[in-house]
């Protein structure tokens, strides 16, 4: 399956995301629909890495660590995983921090926990010099 931006991509995530969670509902370990996003979306056609290593920088670019993404589709979207009952501000501030400090510009963080599915996509544009 071929997509023409990252807005049609995060659709084509969103979509299968509420397949999954109309089939599975809410109820099931985090790694459950981690595993099933992953099948559903390379069964379309994208490339998905799991646990996927991403290097985090300083402000200079020294390198400081790694974290290990959910899911990182296309090598251009991460994708953060919740199976919670609701999403609370450090889950945001997690999904946040993984954008600034990776460098990646959009995210995703699916919440499968409770009855209605929540995903929010998160931006983290470069600033521009004035």
């Amino acid at each position: 399956m071929k997509w023409d931006n990252i807005n049609q991509l995060c659709d084509i995530v969103r979509e299968t995301s509420f397949a999954i969670h109309v089939y599975h509902r809410n109820g099931h370990l985090e790694k459950v629909y981690e595993n099933a996003l992953a099948n559903r979306l390379r069964k379309l056609g994208l490339r998905v890495e799991q646990r996927f290593p991403l290097t985090v920088c300083d402000e200079d670019g020294t390198v400081l660590g790694e974290y290990f993404a959910d899911l990182f589709i296309e090598g251009c979207l991460i994708v953060e995983l919740k199976a919670c009952k609701v999403v609370a501000e450090e889950h945001v501030a997690q999904i946040l921090g993984y954008l600034k400090s990776s460098r990646i510009e959009t995210g995703l963080l699916i919440n499968f926990g409770a009855p209605k599915l929540h995903v929010k996509k998160y931006l983290m544009t470069p600033l521009q010099a004035a």
